[in-house]
């Protein structure tokens, strides 16, 4: 037994880094230190582990972490940027206003609440991308109002933990940022071990594009479930007491701004004009403009303006060849470039105007603070995560991890169910961003050795880490909602309702797992 356990050290390392984490540990020093310590454990029981009086293995996590992090990985700068768009977006009451807004619209309908909450979790999944802002904010708002019109309690609360979590499946969404990270370096590093030294590139784009199918088909699911109960079953979504009628102009007033950011953002993805990291930076403009327009009593004509000098100067670019780098500039595109300053003065008034009205109004410092927060978690928790992985891949948990996939029955689609299912139970303990770094790295090698499509490996992983969120006992939804609920809703009104919706996820799942098409047909559209 002991012999067993000095030749397998990687399998304990990973058990005891997950008892440390379900015990409460903070990550990212859980998995610096549990790496660190199986490194010289190896060291002693190992002969040969040394290489020059160091663990040899570990001299790459150096060159990894600034390979990672430099300026030359853009990809990552993308991170900060959605978060700072989706908290902005979520403290300048836009989700407040849409669910408002389309509670009116749809509420009086059997079912509308719940059709009217899915449908803007969807709105707010595509433009904040942050499931806990986006569940907190739903479950103030909405929840109180489901629970006066005597909704079933645990299909409310079943509805909103469900819409909250989309914001991990549909883009911008960081999960989808960080996984095409993960993902790409690792597809490269496996193909090359087969003997393909030229692979395709995975980019967090082809996730994004990707995602969107999967994401509107869990959508087009959720309202499918709400629709059959408030016909089969109308005393669980009754109809709300009319109020005062919303006219269509207050609708589009509303919902105009967000979706032309959503345009914006994932517009310049598919359309070729922009990488996801030059489109997070539009998404974070957009963001501040919106939030200064919401402010209270101010005009919003630099908002206007800046927006229509951003749409101007993209008009401009299709007349005049506006690069600075050539050696002869012609007279007519000098002209252009002046014209393209000055309309990016104009776009640079109206974000100025913005940001002094919502310092002003004490929503940029907290802003800042979320989005540091946040972000630090992620890049803290990644440079625990690299020297763990090294430390699991040095004690041969490459190949353990390879053998026992390689052997379960089916090939790969039963290694990918494997996987998956793994993957699924983890996500019952453990966060979307633990198993991203920590458990992708380990088992998606094996799966593209086995020439599974990236891109639908990692949109069924996204979609099962979207499931990890609803999961009881700990899925994060669930106690985002808990924090916010009445008390009149218990923890078991909250789990009970989520379990139709967890069920609905595994349904996505396995439609995803027979049609892969689903998640590789747009991206092979969209760029060729």
């Amino acid at each position: 037994m002991i012999e067993f356990i000095v030749h397998h050290l990687e399998l304990l390392m990973f058990a005891v880094a997950v008892a440390l984490l379900l015990r409460g540990f903070p990550v990212a020093f859980t998995l610096a230190g549990v790496g660190l310590f199986f490194a010289f454990i190896g060291a002693y029981f190992q002969e040969g582990f040394f290489a020059g009086g160091d663990i040899g293995f570990l001299r790459p996590y150096y060159n990894r972490i600034f390979g990672l992090m430099d300026e030359t990985n853009e990809v990552l700068v993308a991170v900060p940027l959605f978060i700072f768009m989706g908290v902005m977006l979520e403290r300048s009451r836009v989700a407040g206003e849409l669910l408002e807004t389309m509670g009116r619209l749809f509420g009086t309908l059997r079912g509308g609440l719940g059709l009217s909450v899915t449908f803007v979790g969807m709105l707010l999944a595509a433009s904040t991308g942050i499931v806990g802002a986006t569940v907190v904010t739903m479950g103030m708002i909405s929840l109180p109002s489901m629970l006066r019109n005597n909704y079933d309690k645990g299909l409310a609360c079943g509805s909103i933990a469900a819409a909250g979590t989309l914001g991990q499946i549909i883009p911008p969404s960081i999960v989808l940022v960080i996984l095409g990270d993960t993902i790409s370096n690792e597809y490269i590093e496996a193909r090359r071990a087969v003997g393909d030294w030229a692979p395709d590139p995975v980019s967090v784009g082809d996730l994004f594009v990707g995602a969107l199918l999967p994401g509107l088909l869990l959508v087009a699911l959720y309202m499918i479930y709400q629709i059959g109960l408030a016909i089969f079953s109308p005393k669980s979504s009754p109809a709300m007491a009319m109020t005062e009628k919303v006219t269509w102009a207050e609708v589009g007033r509303v919902l105009l701004p967000p979706i032309l950011l959503i345009f914006a953002v994932l517009g310049s993805i598919l359309y070729g004009i922009a990488t996801p990291t030059e489109a997070a930076a539009v998404g974070a403009i957009g963001a501040i403009l919106l939030a200064g327009e919401k402010q209270a009593g101010a005009s919003p004509w630099p908002q206007y303006l800046a927006v229509i000098g951003v749409i101007a100067v993209f008009v401009v670019t299709l007349f005049f060849d506006l690069r600075l780098t050539r050696t002869v500039i012609e007279p007519n595109d000098l002209i252009g470039m002046w014209l393209a300053g000055a309309l990016l003065a104009v776009v640079a008034w109206g974000v100025v105007v913005s940001l002094v009205r919502i310092f002003r109004s004490g929503i940029l410092t907290n802003v800042m603070e979320a989005t540091t927060k946040v972000t630090c978690m992620v890049f803290v928790i990644l440079i625990g995560a690299q020297l763990f992985n090294l430390t699991f891949r040095g004690l041969g948990g490459e190949e353990t991890v390879h053998e026992i996939l390689s052997a379960v029955p089916g090939g790969a689609f039963g290694a990918m169910f494997a996987v998956m299912a793994v993957m699924f139970v983890l996500g019952f303990f453990l966060d979307f961003l633990e198993i991203i770094f920590v458990v992708v790295p380990i088992m998606s090698p094996t799966l593209f050795m086995l020439g599974l499509d990236p891109i639908w490996v990692a949109i069924m992983i996204a979609v099962n880490l979207q499931t990890s969120f609803l999961t009881p006992p700990f899925g994060f939804a669930l106690f985002y909602l808990r924090g916010v609920a009445p008390p009149e809703v218990t923890t078991m009104d909250i789990y009970r309702g989520v379990i139709p919706f967890v069920i609905i996820q595994l349904i996505g799942l396995g439609i995803l797992a027979a049609f892969p098409a689903l998640a590789t047909w747009l991206p092979g559209v969209v760029f060729g």
